[in-house]
């Protein structure tokens, strides 16, 4: 293996060879530990530990790493204590996640780390995200964020790449090349050759390394860091290694040929550069068995620490309080009295326009939303008003842009993301429910992202465009979900939702957009999130819905002359107002649920099991339920019309007032 040393002091060449062989000392005490049930799982880099600590030692500290399953050295080139380090693999409080996660799962803003999610693609657009922020900022930087060539099967792979080529972000994605998926070759993976063939058809730079030469690493990553702060641009490197043992220690190695392993076992990185510097006299073997001694104490003494360490105990209410980023909403009331008459539109507008202004960071990101104003001109001339930089046209790629969102939030910014349809979000379902909706609780990093749905039917707009599926997020703690049904509400909840740190579904009722209007005030204020809104006051039947369910139930009021209907409009759906709740259940002791959504799996069945629990003795009657049908949502008008329901409402409000 060739060494190019010329550049080097042999001050540098010993402080990286100790940089390489503290990972490889830590796993090969992790590997006795994992034996001895002292550690519960363990995803081995050895062969491979050259890339992390290359890689990492090449970059500013405080330039962001998105590491994967085999990159200990980027963790312990960042001088992460080893303490908490082990601690963390052993599911220690003292960890970075509080035993809430395992291995890498985790990040540290303090060392420029974000760690991984098992499903592995989403992370990439968490690095486009960081580097957005650090080119809006001017700040001549750049993030590296890791793949394996397995983990490049995933779309994410794609849209992270397209993204950042598109934009020209400042991102190494560094491919650890290594043969293997788990225990799938490369030939049953991709077709292509090399990795490096992917770059030109992304209009990427791309290059190929000696994975397990550590010099190469580090030259090739700090010469293309040095050019990407000076030119901001995506780069792909293709580092060709090999993983010497297996997925994790219990899958083995029997499904890889064992010539395989005695030709890569001769490239061991740390083997062969400490065999080097030892012939070069660069490293003697007095000095090697000092920084080796160092090392092992090092070791050691952060292994006695974290043994010492309890195991967490449970505690509910801490639990609970850390699912979501601490926010104590003021509600903020307008300034003046001057009020306008405004489209449900117009509200979603103002609501958005008001918030760029008062948040400089915040950014809006979507398909079609800058020149062309979104499908529904929600956005229109906003480009003239705040500029290209924070009204961002993306390509087709819900999950790349979520992801984005993510990454801003890491480097405390705000972002809207608009979803052209609601329907679209399921490209993008993962880096909600398992990244956005997880990083606070996981390890402390807020996810600052508003994600805006056009939702619901009515316009024969057929299965794919008229979904409700506010459903789907309900059920995923981290969340909050909010659904307005008046303008007033539409714009003070927005503001609200864009004001709070944690991630937000907030659903927009595209039926509503322009046929409803309000006078609503012209300065910035916000709704209580979390707060629900009694429409109108009965004392027959409690009608509980949100949405365009306000409205039906509203006109079914008008109609029934002879009854009297509590009408309460949840508006936010998780949380959800159980006090309101159960108040308007004592007024009437009747109560149906309305919402919009497929009966089955609907909120409806939680709110009114929560009912049957919390209120038994407040009720006359058993809790109604009434939605839409449990079939797909149909385009010709006549069914569509029948599919809702809206029709079935009356009928099931007078069996109710009669039962």
């Amino acid at each position: 293996m060739n060494y190019n040393i010329q550049d080097y002091t042999e001050d540098e060449l010993i402080s990286l060879y100790r940089a390489i062989l503290k990972p490889r000392m830590i796993e090969e005490r992790m590997l006795v530990l994992l034996r001895q049930g002292k550690v519960s799982k363990w995803f081995s880099g050895i062969g491979q530990e050259a890339i992390s600590v290359g890689s990492a030692l090449a970059l500013e500290k405080d330039e962001y790493i998105l590491p994967l399953h085999r990159n200990l050295g980027v963790f312990t080139s960042r001088e992460v204590p080893l303490d908490r380090l082990f601690a963390q693999f052993q599911g220690k409080t003292t960890g970075f996640t509080k035993g809430r996660d395992r291995s890498f799962h985790f990040g540290s803003n303090e060392h420029h780390i974000v760690g991984m999610i098992s499903h592995l693609g989403p992370q990439l657009a968490v690095a486009d995200g960081i580097a957005l922020a650090d080119l809006l900022e001017k700040k001549e930087k750049v993030t590296l964020v890791f793949s394996g060539d397995g983990g490049a099967s995933e779309g994410d792979f794609h849209e992270a790449l397209n993204v950042a080529a598109v934009w020209g972000l400042p991102v190494i994605f560094m491919i650890e090349n290594n043969g293997y998926g788990l225990s799938t070759p490369n030939n049953e993976q991709f077709k292509f050759r090399h990795f490096i063939d992917k770059g030109p058809a992304y209009g990427i730079d791309a290059l190929q390394i000696d994975g397990n030469n550590v010099l190469e690493v580090y030259d090739t990553v700090r010469q293309a860091a040095s050019s990407i702060r000076k030119n901001p641009r995506p780069m792909l490197i293709e580092a060709i290694t090999f993983r010497m043992r297996g997925h994790e220690e219990a899958s083995g190695t029997k499904y890889v040929p064992q010539e395989l392993f005695e030709k890569w076992a001769k490239k061991d990185p740390v083997e062969n550069f400490e065999k080097f510097l030892l012939e070069e006299l660069i490293l003697t073997q007095k000095v090697m068995d000092s920084i080796r001694g160092e090392i092992a104490a090092e070791i050691e003494a952060g292994l006695q620490a974290a043994f010492a360490t309890p195991m967490p105990e449970a505690n509910r209410q801490e639990e609970l309080a850390d699912v979501y980023k601490s926010f104590d909403q003021e509600v903020i009331k307008p300034a003046s009295e001057g009020k306008t008459e405004r489209r449900f539109v117009d509200a979603v507008s103002d609501a958005i326009r008001q918030s760029m202004e008062r948040y400089p960071e915040l950014v809006l990101m979507g398909q079609d939303v800058a020149e062309y104003g979104g499908v529904f001109k929600v956005t229109e001339g906003f480009v003239d008003k705040f500029g290209k930089e924070r009204i961002r046209n993306t390509p087709l790629c819900e999950s790349a842009i979520l992801g984005v969102g993510l990454g801003m939030s890491v480097r405390g910014k705000k972002s809207i993301v608009e979803m052209q349809f609601a329907d679209f979000v399921s490209t993008g379902f993962s880096q909600i429910v398992n990244n956005l909706a997880k990083s606070h609780y996981r390890w402390g990093q807020a996810a600052d992202v508003v994600v805006r749905m056009p939702t619901g039917a009515g316009a024969a707009a057929g299965p794919f465009h008229s979904q409700s599926n506010e459903a789907w997020f309900f059920h995923t703690p981290g969340l909050k979900v909010v659904y307005p049904s008046t303008p007033y509400d539409a714009k003070g909840l927005l503001n609200a939702a864009i004001e709070d740190p944690n991630p937000v579904m907030y659903f927009e009722h595209k039926l509503l957009y322009r046929s409803i209007s309000q006078e609503i005030p012209n300065d910035y204020y916000t709704v209580e999130i979390g707060k629900a809104r009694t429409v109108a006051e009965g004392t027959d039947l409690t009608i509980i819905t949100y949405g365009m369910g306000v409205h039906w139930a509203s006109q079914l009021q008008q109609e029934l002359t002879d009854a009297s209907l509590e009408i309460l409009d949840l508006r936010s759906l998780l949380p959800w107002d159980k006090e309101a709740v159960q108040q308007a259940v004592a007024k009437t002791g009747r109560v149906l649920v309305l919402h919009e959504d497929t009966l089955t799996g609907g909120i409806g069945g939680e709110i009114a099991a929560w009912i049957g629990e919390n209120c038994f003795e407040l009720l006359d009657a058993p809790v109604a339920r009434v939605a839409s049908l449990d079939t797909a949502v149909p385009f010709a008008p006549q069914l569509e019309q029948d599919f809702l329901p809206k029709q079935r409402l009356r009928q099931k409000v007078e069996a109710m007032l009669a039962y």
